[in-house]
């Protein structure tokens, strides 16, 4: 089955890119489930194996099995590029509690016995303290599983925004859709989610309309699948893979040669081998293990140098190599 997702010109015009904590904890909460994705991410599963183990995750897999659709409640469309947990969670409890009862009993009657079991009776005679359960069920997830590992996972989501932003300056939309996801294809004004992807809903209409402006969320923990909510009133939002997976958990970036250490010091050669796609100063230095003011410095040394250059992606700084930064690390002036 396949949605067809159409958008005015307006709307195309507020076509945004936003990274989502929010997101990324759930693709984390169905990733511990998920055997076929752990091969992905076994650094970080085995790193949070006690902590995982700590939690009761029952009540959010209840409403969002593996291969289910959650209440949209759950799942705001951000409303900043980079925005917080905290903001995205308000979001979620501002949930009218009829309209989380109408959700939550559209989401349990996914699972054959769930509306009538204790759990699900207990959901739906108090949406709201459901609503306020499970908006406390993501945040000790964060607390305990993503939290440490962030500015490693923002860095690979903003590597992504910086390298698709550059693919739609060069060819417009649909060229920035032929790289998103196999089964996102952009025609006619159109945005159309062939077959079956994770979160696509199994109700309303196979001709979507466009509500607001398209919102594109890359995930780490949504790899390899691809998904999309659209239903009104919620903004059109896409959710894809991001690049870079196959590095996320590595523990050291590429070695520096020796004639790049003798010119450039151990720690300025480190930096800028390993910046293989865009980083912000916070990422970097936690990548290298180094205080942020440090690898400010350095960062301000390479750059006056010209061999990196910085650019502003809403309140981030992201810094990536310039060609002869390029030409350096990979040999060409030694």
């Amino acid at each position: 089955m396949s949605f067809r997702m159409r958008f005015a010109a307006e709307e195309l015009l507020r076509c945004r890119f936003a990274i989502s904590p929010l997101r990324e904890t759930q693709g984390a909460i169905r990733t511990l489930s998920r055997p076929d994705r752990h091969g992905y991410h076994l650094p970080w599963l085995r790193q949070v194996r006690a902590a995982a183990a700590g939690l009761d995750l029952a009540p959010l897999r209840l409403l969002a099995p593996d291969h289910g659709y959650p209440p949209d409640f759950l799942h705001p469309a951000p409303q900043v590029p980079l925005g917080t947990l905290d903001d995205e969670l308000a979001a979620v409890r501002a949930t009218p509690p009829d309209e989380a009862h109408r959700q939550i009993t559209a989401a349990l009657a996914q699972t054959p016995g769930a509306e009538t079991s204790r759990r699900g009776r207990a959901m739906l005679a108090d949406p709201a303290a459901t609503v306020r359960q499970l908006a406390g069920l993501y945040e000790q997830v964060w607390a305990a599983l993503l939290a440490p590992h962030w500015p490693r996972l923002r860095a690979v989501l903003e590597a992504d925004i910086a390298y698709h932003a550059r693919r739609l300056a060069d060819g417009g939309m649909q060229r920035l859709f032929t790289g998103l996801h196999p089964k996102l294809v952009w025609s006619e004004g159109a945005l159309t989610a062939a077959g079956h992807t994770s979160f696509l809903p199994e109700f309303g209409d196979a001709d979507g309309q466009g509500q607001g402006g398209l919102v594109l969320v890359p995930s780490v923990f949504f790899w390899p699948e691809a998904g999309n909510a659209f239903d009104p009133p919620w903004q059109t939002t896409v959710v894809y893979p991001a690049r870079g997976i196959g590095g996320l958990w590595a523990e050291t970036g590429p070695t520096a040669s020796a004639a790049m250490i003798a010119l450039l010091g151990t720690n300025r050669a480190a930096i800028l081998s390993g910046l293989d796609a865009p980083s912000t100063t916070t990422a970097l230095a936690h990548r290298h293990a180094l205080a942020l003011s440090s690898v400010s410095a350095h960062l301000a040394v390479l750059r006056d140098a010209g061999l990196l250059a910085s650019r502003r992606y809403g309140h981030q700084v992201l810094y990536e190599r310039t060609p002869l930064g390029i030409a350096l690390t990979t040999g060409g002036l030694f």
